[in-house]
């Protein structure tokens, strides 16, 4: 059975011109040996030292806004390892890493780690290619910004779409067990029931 553990790095989250102050969670999952990295938040020091000289089978990006993918490119080369990501994210990446490539994600792809496996689940809405990453033995999913601990992530910049992420969270996410833990992009972890329950007003706040 696999550990989660989370570190936590501050920087900015930049899009449309706008900057804003941001804590993101990085998840580890994986076991003595073997982890993966979910998102390369703002700086790679504390993600490598959390890592511990473990294998990392990749490093998985969520998403492709600047503060998820700050230091993908570098984590990579010093991690060895892949870093994934949704083709439809590719031009929100080239705004951090014009010059850097990626290893493609698919809808429903299964990755391994520690003999725990992680399904990924395309749930455009928050962005283009945002995938949410369901872990039935551990009774998680690694929702990136699409649903967090009071809600559906944000819809009101660029490449992102209200009733996208109304749609991905209704059929991919609410289709989960209910008490599965909802492991975020910022903030507090949640449960899929404590969401979904009040998935009616979200739709009717429309936005």
């Amino acid at each position: 059975m696999g550990n989660i553990d989370r570190v936590v790095t501050h920087g900015t989250f930049e899009l449309d011109g706008g900057s804003w102050e941001v804590d993101n969670n990085i998840w580890l999952v994986g076991n003595d040996s073997d982890v993966i990295v979910f998102d390369a938040a703002h700086s790679a020091e504390p993600i490598v030292s959390a890592v511990r000289g473990r294998n990392v089978v990749a490093v998985i990006c969520t998403h492709g806004h600047n503060d998820h993918v700050t230091v993908a490119p570098e984590l990579g080369e010093t991690l060895d390892a892949p870093v994934l990501l949704h083709p439809a994210d590719d031009v929100l990446w080239r705004m951090t890493h014009p010059d850097k490539d990626f290893r493609l994600v698919s809808d429903d792809e299964t990755l391994s780690v520690a003999g725990t496996e992680l399904h990924a689940l395309h749930t455009p809405g928050h962005s283009p290619g945002s995938v949410c990453w369901y872990a039935p033995e551990l009774g998680a999913v690694f929702s990136g910004d699409t649903l967090f601990s009071g809600g559906p992530g944000a819809t009101g910049r660029s490449f992102s779409d209200f009733p996208t992420i109304l749609q991905s969270i209704s059929s991919r996410l609410g289709a989960l067990p209910a008490d599965t833990v909802v492991y975020t992009g910022h903030g507090d972890t949640t449960r899929i029931g404590d969401e979904i329950v009040h998935y009616d007003e979200w739709v009717a706040r429309g936005h």
